[in-house]
């Protein structure tokens, strides 16, 4: 990359042409998308509409979009589909820019419910129950979370005991914490549930596996030994109707067991494919990546909505200005402003071509049919860690964004009118659903800790050398007392360079995060050695380092962030949109190492002068850009009738 002097000047942006590049493989479905939500039916609902009456909204729009056909994506074509899982969820992250109830209540009925008859169930099951999932004349529910175990999926009470006898299961809620809780679509329109309950077999627990349990008959009422409560009034999506469902000795055929990966037969024999129960549980879990995958693109879609009303805003509003002035200066014109807008832009950007290429890699692993058995789930794995890391950092993001651009649009911003009370509203729980992120983070390190120890029992001397070494490098060559010892460190360490770095070099953005994520793995991992051989247990020695591997899983995450950003640029062949993509992908890297500079001060890796560089640099981004705001968020695509704000439309 040139130096900063050299930099190509800015040029008019195309936002249509960003638009396309934007949207990736999927543009078509995703423009699709975006023009149905732009009808009048789609419209904003109304402030003061009663629960009850939302509710059957969201209904009635969901049965509608059946209509049009984009419900069915994702599904085989043998039962009404479109054997297209990737468009599926591009089409689901773009109902983020909507109604969120809608979006919600489409992933309960089509990626929960449905995704589980897909993934865990058979032929036998697609046939009997896909078809009319896809049209939504069949309301489902995924009924996993239990009152009394939250994340921890894998010590559920909900119990279903085979009965030889009548070759059924029973289905039995023991005690109120195993009562299911939260479940989406349970508390008005569910007829059906894939529910997650220990199977006993011959007074044997196998662990968790789901069955397909009905809840109401074809008139709405429960059926005998189901009881339903409805969760109530929540902080938002109040359009989607969760409920709480006990089962007393419920009776469902042998059948109902989603049996891909686990089968009983009749005379009550237990068999998998999969010996190893833990590994046969994880298996069927991570074939439910979809949720994830989906939930962090949507809360994306909802931080773009604020962003664009946000910067919209700050480029019409005008507040104070120079002394003697003719006009009051423009609300984007201040530093601070473009401080609190540009960086979340350009990580929304970041997220956006990350989010593109985890939706590559779902749909390659999700049609991948030649692979042997021990790459798929190798390639499963990965998946699974990419999809939490992103989920968390997209919803987090979403979190923040939309409450910096509320607060950037001033009282403005507080009337229900502009829209950013129903995006707090309904994207707050986004970081708690399909995965607590401080539980998906910890995931992440699991994966990361394990390669750690592949890759560290492996490392030879001189690489241990060049570890610590490069853990002081930066203040050696960038203080002038010490440039003498460079030559001498370079005699025993190859390849060390005491020029000054260019910030802006995307080279040295990587090198940063990758030095910040293997430095605090390495930590970590030593701080676990040191635990387990002080002799504490392995959950205590865990417990105690919780803080730091989510560190490290954070780190991980920026840095494949920085990487998919970067490739997005190097791809990009139009030269306007290149070179206002590489500002941005600048303005992420540098504003996300300057958010934890002090933890480069602190481990050596950065002096106070290149701090400080980085903050101009930063504020230099922020001039840059300032000029192409309009276009950027423009770029979103997002219809002025989906946005839908006065003091943006």
């Amino acid at each position: 990359m040139a130096s900063t002097s050299s930099r190509p000047a800015a040029v008019s942006l195309d936002a249509d042409a960003l638009t396309r590049y934007l949207d990736g493989s999927y543009g078509d479905i995703r423009r699709e998308v975006r023009e149905i939500l732009a009808r009048p039916e789609h419209a904003p609902v109304e402030a003061g509409i009663s629960t009850a009456a939302y509710r059957e909204l969201v209904l009635e729009r969901m049965r509608s979009l059946a209509a049009d056909g984009k419900t069915g994506i994702g599904f085989p074509a043998s039962v009404g589909g479109m054997d297209d899982v990737g468009g599926a969820v591009a089409a689901f992250e773009t109902l983020g820019h909507g109604d969120l109830s809608l979006m919600v209540k489409c992933g309960v009925q089509f990626g929960l419910w449905g995704g589980a008859v897909l993934h865990l169930g058979t032929e036998e099951h697609h046939r009997a129950y896909l078809p009319d999932t896809i049209t939504g004349a069949l309301p489902g529910c995924f009924a996993m979370t239990e009152s009394g175990h939250g994340s921890d999926v894998q010590s559920l009470a909900t119990t279903a005991t085979y009965d030889p006898d009548t070759e059924e299961f029973v289905v039995n809620t023991p005690d109120d914490d195993a009562r299911k809780d939260y479940i989406g679509n349970a508390a008005t329109h569910g007829r059906i549930a894939a529910v997650f309950a220990q199977l006993v077999v011959g007074g044997e627990s196998h662990g968790v596996h789901a069955l397909v349990v009905p809840l109401r008959d074809e008139h709405g009422a429960t059926l005998p030994g189901i009881r339903i409560e409805d969760c109530g009034e929540k902080l938002g999506l109040n359009g989607v109707d969760n409920g709480r469902i006990w089962f007393e000795e419920v009776r469902v055929p042998r059948t109902a067991l989603l049996n891909r990966y686990a089968d009983v037969s009749p005379d009550g024999t237990y068999s998998s494919d999969i010996e190893n129960a833990n590994r046969r549980f994880f298996t069927m879990l991570g074939t439910l990546v979809q949720g994830r995958v989906c939930v962090g693109g949507a809360g994306a879609a909802a931080a773009k909505n604020a962003l664009t009303i946000a910067v919209r805003h700050g480029l019409r509003r005008r507040q104070f200005g120079p002394e003697g002035g003719l006009s009051e200066a423009l609300l984007l014109d201040y530093r601070t402003h473009q401080r609190r807008l540009l960086p979340r832009l350009a990580r929304s950007y970041a997220l956006n071509f990350a989010q593109s290429e985890l939706l590559e890699e779902f749909h390659r692993v999700f049609t991948d049919v030649g692979s042997d058995a021990e790459t798929a789930e190798r390639d499963r794995r990965r998946l699974e860690t990419f999809a939490a890391g992103v989920k968390a950092l997209s919803t987090w993001h979403a979190t923040d964004t939309i409450q910096t651009c509320r607060e950037a649009c001033g009282g403005l911003g507080y009337l229900a009118e502009n829209r950013f009370a129903a995006l707090k509203a309904d994207t707050d729980v986004f970081t708690t659903f399909e995965g607590d992120n401080t539980v998906l983070l910890q995931l992440v390190a699991k994966s990361l800790l394990t390669d750690y120890k592949d890759q560290f029992e492996v490392l030879d001397a001189p690489g241990m050398v060049r570890f610590v070494a490069d853990q002081t490098i930066d203040t050696i060559v960038e203080k002038s007392l010490a440039r003498q010892l460079v030559g001498a460190i370079a005699d025993v360490i190859p390849g060390i360079d005491d020029t000054p770095r260019d910030v802006r070099e995307r080279e040295y953005q990587i090198e940063l995060m990758r030095w910040r994520e293997e430095h605090i793995i390495g930590s970590v991992a030593r701080r676990l050695k040191r635990g387990m051989d002080a002799g504490m247990g392995p959950f205590e020695v865990f417990g105690a380092c919780q803080d730091h591997v989510v560190a490290a899983a954070h780190a991980h995450v920026e840095r494949v962030v920085l990487e998919a950003f970067a490739r997005a640029v190097d791809a990009c062949s139009d030269t306007a949109l290149k070179v206002t993509l590489d500002r941005l992908c600048d303005l992420y890297a540098l504003s996300a190492i300057e958010a934890d500079r002090g933890w480069f001060l602190e481990h050596g890796r950065m002096s106070a002068q290149r701090s400080k560089r980085i903050t101009r640099e930063v504020n230099a981004l922020c001039a840059e850009l300032r000029e192409e705001a309009g276009p950027l968020v423009d770029a979103f695509g997002i219809p002025d009738a989906v946005i839908a704000a006065p003091i943006a439309t």
